[in-house]
């Protein structure tokens, strides 16, 4: 079959696929969720996997980590206590990366923190124990591809064992391998969200991506999936890269590094701040998408002060504009507003977010809607609009202006509400009569 009718094929599929709306809803509606990237890598801190598939370190010694992983100050209460504080509504944790390393006591093979590593025990599942004791759903990272397999194709950037369509018999077994480790995380943990990863070495028919979707829609049908399962996934995910355009699929999430790394490493200190975090995180559900906004904890299981930090303050923040944050939808079209923006379900409140700090002036394009009501979020003041620009004989709508005392700004990013005389309806002409 040519490439071009797989691509559209896939794409089809994936539409399809996300033309759930009451299994998505609660994705739709979560806004946040964080990332969790924890695994021996965190020991020497090195590059989660990559380090010895790029060759920057041995196998055996990227390998020998694992005698590292202590999990001694490991808290599953304390991380769900932190997630839920930041507003998340979601989780999703490395449960095997493309290393190998299983953190819960898998039956395929040995490679497993339970039995390799000082911890000793499985501890994924008191984390997802402690997840649903808070009402967050558990998403499971699980890497498709497996390195440290033997029965896998790849090994290392210049190196592979064999290719899947000469081998049939060894890739069957590697099959056999990951839908067994799948079908333990489904009947163990029940997962809410599976997040593929490792998918490009191989096609879908190769990887039997549509068996695995029905694998795992056949136990749990409210199951999601990630787009990272060669068409057969549910949303869009984009990494690291914010997009300038909104993607087109209906539901997408930003993964995002809280540094520059997925998992910990000690020499990476080039944090994002607070700011930056939230003002991406507007601009997210600005254009109707999600953050899933990334932590490394290291090897005994503690979470860097600066991620602590940032999850708190971004939580202080989502509490205090919970409305124009969670369950809203996608705000105004690009040109109305300079800024993110989103609207309440019934389309009747419209919220501006001014991420320029200090920002004491904004303006508003084209709305139609008389305002009922404009008022800072989180305060109990109400702001006066100038109207500019409107004519008496015209229909189209001034310019509206509203001046934000300092005294009434967020220190990271300002929310003004506007409460509008029934739903939103917008100009989109190029001006005149």
């Amino acid at each position: 079959m040519q490439k071009w009718i797989v691509s559209i094929l896939m794409l089809l599929s994936l539409q399809l696929h996300a033309q759930e709306p009451t299994k998505m809803q609660w994705f739709a509606d979560a806004k946040l969720g964080i990332f969790i990237h924890w695994g021996i890598y965190a020991v020497d801190g090195t590059s989660e996997s990559w380090a010895f598939y790029n060759k920057r370190v041995p196998y055996g010694t990227y390998m020998n980590q694992i005698k590292g992983f202590t999990a001694a100050n490991y808290n599953p209460t304390a991380w769900a206590n932190l997630i839920a504080a930041s507003g998340a509504k979601y989780a999703v944790i490395t449960t095997k990366h493309h290393d190998g390393v299983a953190l819960w006591n898998t039956k395929q093979n040995k490679l497993s923190i339970p039995l390799q590593s000082p911890a000793a025990k499985d501890v994924l599942a008191p984390f997802v124990s402690a997840l649903r004791q808070k009402q967050i759903k558990f998403g499971a990272y699980y890497s498709l591809l497996d390195w440290s397999h033997p029965d896998y194709t790849g090994f290392t950037k210049d190196s592979s064992r064999y290719k899947a369509a000469t081998d049939t018999i060894r890739w069957k077994r590697f099959q056999t391998f990951y839908k067994g480790q799948l079908n333990e995380l489904i009947d163990q943990y029940k997962p809410d969200l599976f997040w593929f990863d490792g998918d490009w070495e191989q096609d879908a028919n190769t990887w039997d991506a549509a068996g695995i979707r029905k694998m795992i829609l056949a136990k749990n049908p409210k199951a999601i999936l990630n787009g990272r399962l060669q068409g057969f996934g549910d949303y869009d995910t984009p990494e690291q890269n914010f997009p300038v355009s909104r993607p087109l699929q209906p539901y997408w999430e930003l993964c995002l590094t809280t540094n520059d790394n997925w998992g910990f490493r000690f020499i990476d200190s080039n944090f994002k701040t607070p700011y930056q975090i939230i003002s991406i995180f507007a601009d997210c559900i600005g254009m109707g998408g999600n953050l899933l906004l990334d932590i490394g904890p290291k090897a005994d299981g503690s979470i860097p002060k600066e991620q602590e930090n940032i999850l708190k303050e971004l939580g202080n923040w989502n509490n205090k504009h919970e409305e124009a944050v969670f369950s809203s939808i996608a705000g105004l079209p690009a040109g109305h507003f300079y800024g993110p923006s989103t609207l309440s379900k019934d389309s009747q409140n419209l919220y501006l977010f001014l991420t320029n700090t200090n920002a004491t002036a904004c303006y508003l394009k084209g709305l139609q809607n008389k305002i009922l009501k404009a008022e800072v979020l989180g305060t109990d003041q109400t702001i006066a609009p100038t109207v500019v620009g409107k004519i008496s004989w015209s229909q189209v709508p001034g310019l509206l202006y509203f001046n934000i005392p300092v005294a009434l700004q967020d220190k990271y990013v300002t929310v003004l509400k506007l409460q509008l005389e029934g739903p939103l309806k917008l100009y989109r002409g190029k001006g005149g009569l």
